[in-house]
């Protein structure tokens, strides 16, 4: 099963505060854990919500809408996207994690849907093309 680990925003992150070397190193030692063992297929940090935007969607309208965005704790500062077993195993990887932020902090663990969630609507057509997608970004 695959999921994504969201490392929640705090106020530090959002006032765009850079971690310490230490917080720096202990990550790149702990991602390397989870490299090796064959779970970490993706993961990254995002910069503040300042320097993003959102596109808010009604009908045919599109809005876009400058940052920064609502409180830190409704915010995502960084992402890892895990192959894992089942939940208990992600969850027992994310608890070895080092704290992501200067003081406290959360990790959201989320199931990725995959195709077989979708059920007969997902027809053999659209696995198809879904793979084809799968194979080029792959080939990136």
């Amino acid at each position: 099963m695959r999921v994504v680990v969201l490392v929640k925003a705090t106020a530090d992150s959002e006032a765009g505060f850079m971690p310490s070397t230490e917080l720096i190193a202990a990550m790149g030692a702990y991602n390397e854990e989870l490299v090796n063992a064959g779970i970490m297929l993706d993961g990254d940090g995002f910069k503040p919500t300042s320097q993003g935007v959102r596109i808010t969607f009604d009908g045919d309208s599109r809005t876009v809408v400058n940052g920064p965005f609502a409180s830190p704790n409704e915010l995502v500062a960084g992402y890892w996207i895990w192959q894992v077993k089942d939940m208990d195993e992600a969850i027992e990887w994310a608890k070895r994690a080092p704290n992501p932020m200067p003081g406290p902090s959360d990790l959201e663990i989320r199931p990725l849907y995959e195709p077989e969630d979708f059920g007969a609507a997902f027809t053999e057509e659209l696995r198809e093309q879904d793979s084809q997608l799968r194979d080029r970004l792959a080939d990136r």
